[in-house]
């Protein structure tokens, strides 16, 4: 093939940048258990344990409500100034949690980064139907969950040091902020909505990713409103619903409730802790492109059906495994092994689930993707006061077992929703 008709490489620069925002988005998402635990926020800010309850779960409330707007607006207006609003927006909110003189200014804030985060993902998840070719949408998908993961992983070593080296807990806010800004305009540069619009894509780019999809245009008729009906009626998207919401109920354990029980139970510093808890996260980034390798391969061979439902049920049923297992670890190292492998489970089967919606969700890509994710965060809002209230009733000698059955017990139901996922029936037509 002569160099003239080799395809550019616009959409591996559009699939980088997009994981590199999604780190940061994890991030200043996770940041925050690492902060509230540490010495020097909980002696400059004193908050109850019911408060400390609703701060962590903030987030996922408000990010969980605002999953199906940003979807339509993304849909409706486009995605490239809406994720640069986004990604500044929720930086914004990030250095203003820093800003938290007590409970009140610290639930607003972590609201307001809730909301100005739920649209990247169902954005994203459009865009790869533009920038990602058809048979490497379960990979592309893994990459930028990937990218989440990393930042969730490095978020409480990283939170960790800064906080020990400033010798304050608000320059990791005021830091992520600022870092967000400059991520915002490195967004605005590289991306554009469609191949045919940008400056740097060749033809040959533009038809490799127009395979096996037609003529591939830009939408000119964007959905108006939300099929909220069609979304009601649909058993298989309510399948895909139950998985995002279980998953999440076990998963949230990791990031919300993990630096708790190294500090309670285990008895460990600040250091120690993210340290521990960074590692467990790590070994899961892994999990992610093997996962999008794996859904295409199977697709592949044994048709997408197969090829998404596999890898979303058993991982689940491994994940749950790995709890019960991770009872019977008496290390600190050994725990932080086991949940590692409890996050590697969960995240193998995550590309799965972004390349099903993608399957089911014809034009109304965006909104779609935000419903699903709406239930799944409403999972992640309600764990810790569902575990809370599991410790508080069941948990006699504080040793945390209870509130782990909870999060196995989650992953067994999200394995058992996931059987009966079919990425073969769309919810919606499918169009291009």
């Amino acid at each position: 093939m002569s160099t003239a008709a080799r395809p550019s490489i616009v959409r591996h620069q559009i699939l980088a940048t997009a994981t590199m925002v999604a780190f940061l988005m994890y991030l200043d998402r996770i940041c925050l258990a690492q902060i509230i635990t540490s010495d020097s926020f909980q002696q400059h800010i004193k908050l109850e344990g019911w408060q400390i309850d609703w701060v962590k779960g903030a987030f996922f409330w408000a990010y969980a409500l605002a999953q199906v707007p940003a979807g339509w607006l993304s849909d409706r207006f486009g995605a490239r100034a809406l994720i640069c609003l986004y990604i500044a927006t929720w930086s914004v909110f990030t250095a203003l949690t820093s800003f938290s003189l007590g409970f009140t200014t610290l639930l607003l804030a972590r609201l307001g980064c809730g909301l100005a985060e739920a649209g990247y993902y169902p954005a994203s998840s459009g865009l790869l139907t533009r920038w990602a070719h058809i048979e490497g949408r379960g990979f592309a998908s893994s990459l930028i969950s990937w990218g989440g993961r990393v930042g969730g992983a490095v978020a409480p070593g990283l939170t960790a040091f800064v906080i020990l080296r400033s010798g304050d807990w608000r320059w990791a806010g005021w830091l992520y902020g600022v870092i967000g800004i400059v991520v915002a305009v490195c967004y605005w540069r590289v991306f554009r909505e469609h191949p045919r619009l940008h400056p740097r894509c060749n033809d040959a780019e533009i038809a490799l990713l127009a395979e096996g999809r037609g003529e591939f245009l830009p939408v000119k008729d964007p959905p108006k409103r939300f099929p909220l009906l069609t979304a009601c009626r649909s058993k298989n998207l309510w399948m895909a619903n139950g998985v995002q919401f279980f998953t999440n109920i076990g998963w949230a354990f990791l990031i919300l409730s993990l630096p708790d029980y190294l500090k309670k139970v285990m008895h460990l510093d600040d250091g120690m802790t993210g340290l521990i808890t960074t590692g467990a996260l790590t070994i899961g980034i892994a999990a992610l492109p093997l996962g999008g390798m794996l859904t295409d391969q199977i697709s592949r061979k044994h048709g997408k059906r197969l090829g998404r439902m596999l890898p979303m049920s058993v991982t689940k049923f491994a994940a749950a495994g790995c709890y019960v297992l991770a009872l019977y670890t008496d290390t600190a190292w050994g725990m932080a092994i086991m949940f590692g492998l409890v996050a590697f489970f969960a995240d193998i089967g995550l590309p799965a689930m972004w390349t099903l919606m993608q399957d089911i969700s014809g034009k109304h890509q965006a909104q779609l993707f935000g419903w699903g994710n709406m239930w799944g965060n409403f999972g992640a809002a309600i764990q810790p006061v569902m575990f809370t209230a599991v410790l508080k009733a069941f948990d006699t000698n504080h040793d945390f077992h209870e509130g782990v059955w909870l999060c196995a017990v989650a992953f067994v139901l999200a394995g058992v929703f996931a059987l009966f996922v079919n990425a073969e029936k769309p919810v919606t037509p499918v169009e291009a």
